[in-house]
């Protein structure tokens, strides 16, 4: 790993600064350094693209416009306004932290890059970013970007996927943010990971900071941000449920302790049993019937699996379709009958539209 004599620390914020300020990214939580905006930016950019972020945003803001409206928006509403997003949990973390914030701090934020990780679901990178860029901080903000910027910039060898790299990162980066604008650094860092220094067709010959680019200069852009194998998602089986009657369609909450939890989705088995497949709709219609006292005929919806993808989970859903001629006692089942006028009106998980839109292309296949 490289270090830099102070001269060229300086020369470097420069030339970074310089160009940040002439190409800067115009974006919406930009605006201002309000660290409400700030952290509901960084929250949503988690595991999402800006353009993606930008219009949920904008919507976010006008239902939710302060701390005291996100604290007490009801969770239903709360999670309809981050449909689509995923990870759910960091928008009701975002609802336990506005809460926090009023009750033990009176509405006001910690300017402090330790005192903000004080609030429920604020990290290290999230405290960083919004310490230096709201409350003028030289904290660094050390997220996928600023692991391969500086990785490349100073060869830095070390793995990015273990916890201590971070540390690592953090004391290095910390010797380079001038401490007169160390939120347009961090910013500049973010623009710089998202235009000349990309994880994937990076333009190193046109970046602004070629020069201070030794990896580039080396030849080594491909060895670095260093990092091991991310492990294959396991494949999980399930089966959705799409069970109609009289009134609409049964959708029920997961459960607090389950993957989309609190998400309304058609009811969804696990499907591991080594049963045969033309009796697999009976077995899964009796699991059902156990745990609901609903009784169903489930047959088939021909086509392949519906798949979806999460960190550490790859889902393979078989999807089979029954009628009911009466309304179901509902009793024993965790869940509501909703019209497929109203299925917009509830919080659901995108692997609940895909299912959804497989189901109305295909046509019902019966084993005889």
């Amino acid at each position: 790993m490289l270090t830099w004599s102070d001269a060229k620390t300086k020369a470097f914020q420069t030339t970074l600064l310089d160009w940040y300020d002439k190409n800067r990214r115009e974006l919406p939580w930009r605006k201002d350094h309000d660290p409400y905006h700030i952290w509901v930016s960084e929250i949503m950019l988690q595991q999402t693209q800006v353009n993606t972020v930008i219009p949920y945003y904008h919507r976010f803001m006008k239902m939710f416009p302060t701390i005291d409206d996100l604290a007490r928006a009801p969770e239903n509403q709360l999670l309809k306004a981050w449909e689509g997003l995923g990870y759910y949990s960091r928008v009701r973390n975002m609802q336990r932290a506005a809460r926090q914030l009023l009750d033990d701090y009176d509405g006001k934020w910690p300017q402090t890059k330790a005192g903000l990780q004080e609030l429920v679901g604020i990290g290290p990178y999230t405290a960083g970013a919004i310490a230096s860029i709201a409350f003028n901080q030289p904290e660094p903000a050390v997220d996928g970007n600023a692991f391969r910027v500086f990785s490349q910039l100073l060869e830095i060898e070390a793995d990015i996927t273990k916890p201590q790299t971070r540390q690592l990162f953090e004391t290095v980066i910390r010797k380079l943010i001038p401490h007169d604008r160390p939120g347009d650094f961090n910013q500049a860092i973010m623009d710089l990971g998202a235009s000349y220094m990309t994880a994937k067709n990076p333009d190193n010959e046109n970046s602004p900071v070629r020069a201070f680019n030794q990896a580039y200069l080396d030849g080594r852009v491909a060895d670095f941000p260093v990092r091991s194998k991310r492990l294959k998602p396991v494949d999980k089986q399930l089966a959705a449920l799409i069970i109609h009657t009289p009134e609409g369609y049964l959708f029920q909450q997961r459960a607090s302790n389950e993957l989309l939890a609190k998400l309304w989705a058609f009811p969804l088995l696990a499907n591991e049993t080594d049963t045969e497949v033309e009796a697999l709709p009976t077995v899964l219609a009796e699991q059902f019937c156990d745990e609901t006292e609903i009784k169903v005929a489930l047959r088939w919806v021909a086509g392949p699996a519906v798949t979806h993808t999460f960190t550490h989970q790859k889902w393979h859903i078989a999807l089979l379709h029954a009628d009911l001629r009466k309304q179901p006692d509902l009793s024993h089942f965790a869940g509501r009958v909703v019209p497929e006028a109203k299925f917009d009106q509830l919080p659901v998980p995108t692997v609940q539209k895909k299912i959804w839109q497989a189901y109305q292309k295909r046509q019902i296949n019966l084993f005889d």
